[in-house]
């Protein structure tokens, strides 16, 4: 015997032969609301916009720590190539001069109390890793 197909309008499955409307995600009635797809291109521009901004910010501040980073290794660099003929003591400032001849030397006199080439003032934290103070 030949089955008859079914119009359009009606959902049936013709493998397990029900009707099945009832389990659709979706309408299935003639009279049933218009399903219109939502507009997800302003939602796109939003999100891409957001991720675009935080990204950037981001990458701003790892830039900003980097360049920190960066003239920390500098200044610890020239430090520990400077002359200097005592051990440093930890939480006490001292002072990195430059001589005429581009050689530097550390020392506990203050820049207003010579006529020294001042580089800057450090002190040296209990990583041992020098600060700049002034």
């Amino acid at each position: 015997m030949k089955d008859k197909k079914k119009p359009d309008s009606v959902v049936f499955d013709t493998k397990n032969q029900k009707y099945d409307a009832f389990l659709k995600p979706y309408s299935t009635n003639v009279g049933a609301p218009k399903i219109t797809p939502s507009d997800t291109i302003a939602w796109k521009n939003r999100s891409i916009n957001k991720l675009n901004h935080k990204v950037q910010t981001r990458f701003q501040e790892i830039k900003k720590q980097y360049e920190q980073l960066m003239q920390e290794f500098e200044y610890n660099d020239l430090i520990y190539k400077a002359k200097f003929s005592f051990e440093p003591v930890i939480g006490q400032v001292y002072h990195l001069y430059r001589r005429d001849n581009d050689e530097t030397f550390l020392s506990i006199i203050a820049p207003d109390q010579c006529n020294f080439h001042a580089i800057g003032s450090f002190c040296l934290n209990t990583d041992q890793i020098w600060e700049k103070v002034v």
